[in-house]
């Protein structure tokens, strides 16, 4: 078995990104988990984060999710080496303002594969830089076709370590497997702590096909 992740190489002599470092999101594979072979990134050269990729091929081949800011951005590509920039569209991108998603949005763990369609959880945040979960439904075969894309947060900070940190009013995931028909959310709170909640995946797949 072949396992396939994307990691970040840092730039900026060990400055956070937040604080002005740059990153290169890298993709890689391994047979093992121990022993790492790095493929290469999708885009270089660009304020480009929130790469996922898709957990299986679609139509052949091999899809992932990125940042383009202030869009999420979908790709393709034959060999995950070469992701042609042809091929690239913007996906979603944020809503009008008053929204909770209106300045910037961008994906969070590897889309999860059901009957209804790809559900991503996605964050997103405001004028007032106060990061929300939300979710989305893509479809199977042609993820460019956003289904749905409810109006309401999942998710947002209310926590005392979720509204202060390092970055304060932030909660940010990148993994969300589903164990037994439950969600299990991990995710940065005020991008100093790890938290996680949990959910029933039919229970967030009611809520996202409701609106």
């Amino acid at each position: 078995m072949t396992y396939t992740a994307y990691g970040r190489e840092f730039h900026g002599q060990g400055t956070p990104t937040h604080a002005g470092g740059g990153i290169l999101p890298m993709i890689a594979r391994s047979h093992n988990l121990i022993v790492w072979e790095r493929l290469g990134p999708i885009v270089r050269g660009e304020d480009n984060k929130d790469h996922v990729l898709f957990p299986r091929r679609i139509r052949g081949r091999y899809a992932a999710l990125h940042r383009r800011w202030p869009q999420v951005w979908l790709a393709y590509s034959d060999d995950l080496c070469t992701w042609r920039e042809a091929e690239m569209q913007p996906l979603f991108g944020p809503r009008p303002e008053g929204h909770w998603d209106s300045k910037s949005v961008g994906a969070n763990g590897v889309p999860i594969e059901t009957e209804q369609g790809w559900l991503l959880l996605y964050h997103g945040y405001d004028q007032d830089h106060v990061y929300r979960f939300g979710a989305c439904l893509l479809d199977l075969e042609e993820p460019h076709r956003l289904i749905r894309r409810p109006r309401d947060p999942l998710f947002w900070p209310q926590e005392l370590w979720e509204l202060r940190g390092d970055v304060p009013n932030v909660v940010f995931s990148c993994a969300n497997p589903v164990v037994n028909g439950t969600v299990y959310l991990f995710y940065g709170g005020g991008d100093h702590v790890i938290g996680l909640a949990t959910c029933r995946l039919d229970d967030l797949l009611d809520l996202v096909t409701a609106q």
